[in-house]
């Protein structure tokens, strides 16, 4: 297996921090479909964008753990920025920072009721910028402590 430390025989660290970047990414999916499916909620359109991204990355970062594939930060890593840019515009719309021409969390579906925020009232927008933050970060950490 590629993922394994050819000196310790243990995982290398570089495939721990990809794998741990896939738990975010598959905790985030989860939740969202949860929140949408389960609960009921449908998400606004900024929400929708940064599904279109989390979503795949659940998909590929997983196939990459798996594979032993620490080269992924080719392809997923831009995935997560794009991802991050998304939601930092929707966490600072959210928290009124900037001002809004349009209301993502207006008219329709919204994720600024009281119902869309989780664990005492952490807003979804900015639960999204963490785990984009997260992911990203990981994948960085996987790159750059990847064998030789």
């Amino acid at each position: 297996m590629r993922f394994r430390n050819r000196r310790s025989g243990g995982f290398s660290d570089g495939w721990v921090w990809l794998f741990s970047a896939w738990l975010v990414a598959l905790a985030a999916t989860l939740g969202a479909l949860f929140i949408g499916e389960v609960m009921g909620q449908a998400p606004c359109n900024l929400c929708w964008f940064q599904r279109v991204f989390m979503f795949p990355l659940a998909v590929i970062l997983g196939i990459a753990a798996f594979a032993g594939d620490l080269r992924v930060g080719r392809y997923a890593l831009p995935l997560a920025i794009l991802g991050w840019l998304i939601a930092l515009y929707h966490s600072l719309l959210y928290l009124k920072l900037i001002p809004s021409p349009i209301q993502p969390c207006g008219a329709g579906p919204s994720c600024s009721g009281e119902g869309m925020t989780i664990l005492g009232g952490i807003p979804l927008p900015l639960i999204s910028l963490a785990a984009f933050t997260s992911i990203a970060a990981l994948i960085t950490l996987s790159h750059r402590r990847s064998d030789p």
